[in-house]
């Protein structure tokens, strides 16, 4: 069997080295970022420097640390996304007349979703932190499922999502996407 050539070791390393980086404590959230989006196309990298780059642990985080502020960063979403529910279903409660029985039941489905969505980012959040990356991957996944089932129950009725919920859904979708995407990269470099 023929030896591999001198260049071609070196390209190898060189791979490696910027894989295995990415686990370290030298990884940038532009790195992580780029790395995620060239792996996943669904990752928005503009999205994802933004966000994670507004989170106070970021600046001193690897890969896995970008992960756990991306869940932490969807459970505060999700927790505000619930008071946002909250907010509409007290008003829809003393609106006259009262609104369409489809919203509320579409606002109450989707407060109990993401009442489940951020179980599922801490989720995600605490897998991820014991390095359990699979199940960190999947806790990550099914935030982005149950967000959808939210924007699905407004579709179902017929009506578009009220504006907190249109703007809190597409944030945590995107969110989702690269919490998921980023601990991709810890399972396999």
């Amino acid at each position: 069997m023929p030896r591999p050539s001198r260049a071609l070791l070196m390209a190898a390393l060189a791979s490696l080295a910027t894989l295995h980086g990415l686990a370290g404590v030298g990884a940038t959230v532009e790195e992580t970022c780029s790395a995620a989006a060239s792996r996943d196309r669904r990752v928005d990298y503009g999205f994802c420097v933004s966000e994670l780059s507004k989170h106070r642990d970021s600046p001193s985080a690897d890969a896995c640390g970008l992960a756990k502020v991306a869940a932490n960063v969807g459970v505060n979403n999700a927790g505000a996304a619930v008071n946002d529910l909250e907010a509409l279903l007290t008003a829809a409660a003393v609106q006259q007349p009262p609104p369409d029985a489809r919203v509320t039941a579409a606002l109450r489905l989707c407060e109990k979703l993401y009442y489940d969505m951020e179980l599922a980012f801490a989720g995600a959040y605490d897998e991820t932190n014991a390095h359990n990356y699979t199940a960190g991957r999947q806790m990550a996944a099914d935030a982005d499922s149950l967000v959808r089932r939210c924007t699905g129950g407004f579709a179902e009725a017929g009506l578009p999502p009220p504006e907190p919920v249109a703007r809190r859904s597409a944030y945590a979708v995107q969110i989702a996407i690269v919490c998921t995407a980023i601990t991709n990269l810890l399972i396999s470099p």
